[in-house]
């Protein structure tokens, strides 16, 4: 969790309560230690928040306090607000429900003419992928991001069917399909899998030998320049 979206947590929680409130419970709901509350109600008072109380007593904040909205411009707006509803359409149901969420948190602290062009609904997301998919993309990107090996079972175009296991490096997202990009153990090479021809994939306990950026980075050397496509 960023310290931004802690501090906003923060804000909301205090509003919950009428009374003061314990630190201890405010930091067991932020999943933060007490130390870590203590810093962030300092942070929020520095930048104006009318928080009453200290360690030990509990906390409360007064009423009508909004955090400083955040200055975006027009096209900085309309820009969030179209790749935030290309998400909410296009990626898993994790992601497009923070991509929401997002959305919710900026939309309440815009400013009234900010906030306006954010619901303009000038610029939209049309039709795209909708492929039924056995693997949920959210774990693939659970095991891009713990750095896991699969091991995948694969039906290439051809129909023809594979176990394989692969190490995991990134997951573009195209209109027309979703490639997960891994070094595949059988080819000892990079390959390119389409998410929906994969049958089932099966996170191992073992990480994969080398740091997903050095993966990366190695994988996107090998791709054609965009001169050469």
């Amino acid at each position: 969790m960023s310290r931004t979206t802690r501090l906003f947590d923060l804000m909301q929680l205090l509003r919950h309560h009428r009374r003061p409130v314990r630190g201890q419970v405010l930091a067991e709901q932020l999943g933060v230690s007490l130390r870590t509350l203590y810093r962030d109600i300092a942070d929020l008072k520095a930048i104006g928040a009318q928080i009453d109380g200290e360690p030990g007593l509990g906390y409360v904040l007064q009423p009508d306090f909004m955090l400083p909205p955040l200055m975006f411009s027009a096209d900085e707006v309309e820009a969030l607000a179209l790749g935030l509803t290309w998400v909410e359409r296009r990626a898993d149901n994790e992601l497009a429900a923070a991509a929401a969420e997002v959305l919710a948190k900026v939309s309440a602290v815009l400013p009234r003419e900010l906030h306006a062009r954010l619901k303009d609904q000038a610029l939209l997301v049309g039709p795209g992928w909708d492929k039924p998919q056995a693997v949920a993309l959210r774990d693939l990107r659970q095991a891009i991001r713990e750095e896991r090996k699969l091991q995948i079972d694969y039906h290439d175009e051809a129909g023809s069917a594979s176990t394989r296991v692969v190490w995991p490096v990134s997951l573009t997202f195209f209109e027309s399909s979703r490639i997960l990009a891994a070094w595949c153990e059988l080819r000892h090479d990079y390959r390119h899998f389409r998410a929906d021809r994969i049958a089932a994939a099966t996170p191992l306990p073992e990480h994969y030998p080398r740091r997903r950026y050095l993966l990366r980075r190695e994988w996107l050397a090998t791709l054609p320049s965009p001169a050469h496509c």
